[in-house]
């Protein structure tokens, strides 16, 4: 029997996870302020849309810790964190 090829199994990046994510919880926000859901339906959004804004924040974090260690690769601690305001001189 022949062999079919491995697939190679691609991994969606942090950017596209993070777009795919904001855009099932806008979608899903959408439709929890039309007010049609039934309460059992409503429960079950809330805790999908919890689910994802976990995500959203993780991939936020990532981010971040990219940006960091691409500013000070040596000190990424030092960096300051994102909306700091800058230091007086």
């Amino acid at each position: 029997m022949p062999r079919m090829p491995d697939a190679k199994l691609e991994t969606p990046s942090p950017v596209a996870d993070f777009e795919a994510s904001l855009d099932q919880l806008e979608q899903l926000v959408e439709k929890m302020e039309h007010g049609e859901m039934s309460l059992e339906e409503s429960l079950a959004a809330y805790e999908r849309g919890v689910g994802l804004y976990r995500k959203c924040q993780t991939a936020l974090e990532q981010a971040e810790l990219r940006v960091r260690l691409l500013s000070d690769p040596e000190q990424p601690d030092n960096a300051e964190p994102f909306g700091a305001p800058a230091a007086d001189a």
